[in-house]
């Protein structure tokens, strides 16, 4: 029998050999890759996979285009990442934070699925904007070997198994949500629509590249689900993020209707995020004390009211919404996950 120190020695995280067992399209700016391997047995969370991020290893390319073997390494021992970013940046490969959108990992061959938004790639739009992961995908083939740095499913009957960072999704007791996001949250959005119980209700807008990106999705719960086309105006594409912000303001109005305050006033400032040098993201689980103390209602715990926000994308534009959120409707920063998923004009995917 195990003890509890045992158990908690268990690592969190873990690296994963895998291999893609098959590549399919979407839509123009999706492509669904599966992952499987043996090794997949020891993946896992308790419960569902929800916004679950793990971590892409992406292997290097020499100069004739041919991959280069992936680096081994232990992410049991501590300082692996330090060593993984000392390594030479051409044998290392690119690290990238995905999300799982479905699991299969009772099969007799575990599989993962990963949705990648592609932002063009080599379909036409910039190289240098979509990313190594994005280009990677474009060129994906069943039998290609990947690196997956994930959750070990050991770790989560551990008394640890609530640290872990990978899963942002805390409604607590929240009957009425707001999901938003960008196409690189759709996959993440997707995944949690699908595990809302049915008693919840609100609303989800995912902004995309053009109509041909909107995907069939479903939910259990009472869910308005609308899709928001940048390039929906003849002859023009709207800003990233317009869109998005728009339906927001239209689905959240000010003042505040969500119950969250005293005087359903607005809300203090927040402070401000440089996007272009510290990474955005403010969630519930993750409030420092401070943050906490400094919140409309600190004496209640997260999720502890009505309503509850999950909102991630384009850094810049998650930062609008927090704003707005925050201060102009008055929405307890412990009710709203914000998210920077990437930065526009930089290498992220």
């Amino acid at each position: 029998m195990k003890t509890r120190e045992t158990a908690a020695t268990q690592p969190m995280s873990v690296a994963f050999e895998v291999r893609v067992t098959s590549v399919g399209d979407l839509s123009p700016n999706f492509r669904r890759i599966t992952f499987g391997g043996y090794s997949l047995r020891g993946f896992g969370v308790h419960g569902d996979t929800l916004d679950l991020r793990i971590k892409l290893l992406i292997p290097s390319r020499a100069a004739d285009g041919t991959e280069l073997p992936l680096p081994a390494f232990n992410t049991s021992q501590a300082g692996w990442y330090r060593d993984w970013l000392a390594m030479d940046p051409d044998v290392r490969g690119a690290m990238r934070t995905y999300t799982v959108r479905e699991a299969r990992l009772d099969a007799v061959y575990p599989e993962i699925d990963v949705d990648f938004a592609l932002h063009g790639g080599d379909r036409g739009l910039s190289r240098e904007t979509s990313g190594p992961a994005a280009n990677w995908a474009v060129n994906a083939k069943p039998g290609d070997a990947l690196t997956i740095i994930g959750p070990n499913n050991r770790a989560a009957h551990c008394i640890t198994a609530e640290t872990y960072s990978g899963i942002e999704w805390r409604p607590g007791l929240a009957q009425r949500i707001l999901l938003a996001g960008d196409e690189t949250a759709v996959p993440a959005i997707s995944a949690i629509l699908e595990a809302l119980p049915p008693y919840m209700s609100g609303h989800a807008f995912l902004e995309v590249q053009q109509a041909a990106d909107f995907l069939e999705l479903s939910s259990p719960a009472d869910i308005e689900i609308t899709w928001l086309a940048r390039g929906a105006a003849i002859g023009r594409s709207r800003p990233h993020g317009q869109l998005l912000q728009d339906a927001v303001r239209r689905a959240v109005p000010v003042p505040g209707w969500v119950g969250i305050s005293a005087d359903g006033g607005a809300g203090p400032e927040p402070e401000d995020v440089n996007v272009d040098v510290d990474i955005l993201w403010e969630t519930p689980a993750r409030m420092e004390a401070a943050a906490i103390t400094a919140a409309r209602n600190p004496q209640l715990p997260a999720g502890a009211m009505p309503f509850y926000a999950w909102i991630a994308g384009e850094a810049a534009a998650i930062r609008d919404l927090r704003r707005y959120l925050v201060r102009d409707v008055g929405i307890d920063r412990k009710q709203v996950a914000f998210m920077g998923y990437w930065r526009q004009g930089k290498a992220e995917g």
